[in-house]
């Protein structure tokens, strides 16, 4: 079975976690869920974004998501693709150092 990472934190977009997770999952794909600085069976908060008619998107709390491993768990060679989520997890992962890490290997 091919494995995925799909790399995630808190108040990810809440579709940028659960749909990925459940149609990779459909696929045949086994998808190992993580966030840094939490470990296997924690859990991410969510966020839904949406627009109201006002004039930017509001913000309200989504699902709570439980993590399937942890950094430490995992073995970048087992994987075929990575996937990270959006939404405003976006925003400190893309600084994260283990996060960096894990790109860079993906991409080479």
């Amino acid at each position: 079975m091919k494995k995925i990472l799909l790399i995630t934190g808190d108040f990810s977009e809440d579709y940028e976690v659960m749909v990925p997770w459940q149609a990779l999952n459909m696929l045949g794909f086994r998808v190992d869920v993580v966030c840094p600085g939490k470990r296997t069976g924690e859990f991410i908060k969510t966020a839904i974004h949406d627009f109201e008619g006002d004039q930017t998107y509001t913000e309200k709390p989504g699902h709570l998501f439980r993590l399937t491993a942890s950094f430490d768990d995992i073995r970048l060679q087992e994987y075929s693709g990575v996937y990270i989520s959006g939404g405003r997890s976006s925003e400190y992962l893309r600084l994260n150092k283990s996060v960096l890490d894990i790109v860079h290997y993906a991409m080479n």
